[in-house]
């Protein structure tokens, strides 16, 4: 495998033969790196870190060191990261505590923007956009397609739904409805369905409009949630997406943005 002179890599690490180390990079005992992931400069590996194939590390990130909660008392705990992630310069992610299952984890094929952090116990899925300066607070859970605006940070133990917008310089202190446009403007509001990210991605019209529905009934229609959730249910044909609305928001244990 091509490792600059200058990275210095642990014996104890395993390395796949077309992986690439560059210059002044640091990879600790218990790291794993899958074929064709590239760490570019000066990039801070700890383990236990399992990063798998194809993705590229930008210079100055650091990934799988302790995490940052004065409750750590550096019990082993691992960090996972999957494919095809790209994580540019200066993100940080954190390996997992006790408290919140000993596990961090980023999916596939995510776009993490410089300056992101990832705090620990996070858990990011697939095809996810982070923009610049994100932060996610611990236990974090982010869905699949979630796309985060700038320097937007997320509360602790907070949910972010699959399919969901939120807009940049957001304060994100309560679940994020899945398939919803959140936006902190004097308050963070729901704005309605992710009308254009759901066309983009192939849901039907007829979907998004009963999705569109659902939202204006919990939104806009003066009703508490539990009114909002038997109006929808009486209202609304039968959907998958909506019926998936409807079992994030039982689940919630802080509240949902509406």
């Amino acid at each position: 495998m091509p490792v600059h002179p200058t990275a210095i890599v642990s014996p104890a690490a395993r390395i796949a033969e077309t992986a690439e180390i560059g210059p002044y990079s640091i990879v600790g005992d218990e790291v794993e790196i899958g074929a064709g992931t590239r760490l570019m400069a000066h990039v801070y590996m700890e383990g236990p870190l399992c990063a798998g194939e194809d993705n590229v590390f930008f210079p100055y990130s650091t990934v799988g060191v302790a995490s940052q909660d004065l409750k750590y008392r550096g019990e082993r705990a691992e960090t996972r990261i999957g494919n095809r992630n790209k994580i540019r310069e200066f993100v940080t992610i954190h390996r997992g505590t006790e408290g919140g299952g000993l596990v961090t984890s980023i999916g596939d094929d995510n776009l993490l923007m410089a300056y992101v952090h990832v705090a620990h116990d996070v858990h990011v899925g697939n095809r996810v956009v982070l923009a610049n300066a994100v932060t996610l607070g611990g236990h974090v859970t982010v869905g699949d397609w979630t796309m985060i605006g700038a320097s937007t940070g997320v509360h602790q133990f907070c949910r972010v739904g699959r399919h969901s917008i939120i807009g940049g310089y957001s304060v994100v202190t309560q679940d994020v409805l899945p398939f919803s446009n959140t936006v902190s403007e004097r308050g963070i509001k729901v704005f309605g369905a992710n009308h254009t990210g759901l066309e983009r991605r192939g849901f039907e019209r007829g979907t998004i409009e009963k999705l569109q529905t659902a939202f204006r009934l919990l939104t806009r229609a003066g009703l508490n949630t539990s009114q909002a959730v038997a109006r929808i249910r009486a209202e609304i044909p039968e959907c998958a997406e909506v019926e998936e609305l409807l079992a994030f928001i039982g689940g919630s244990a802080r509240g949902v943005i509406k």
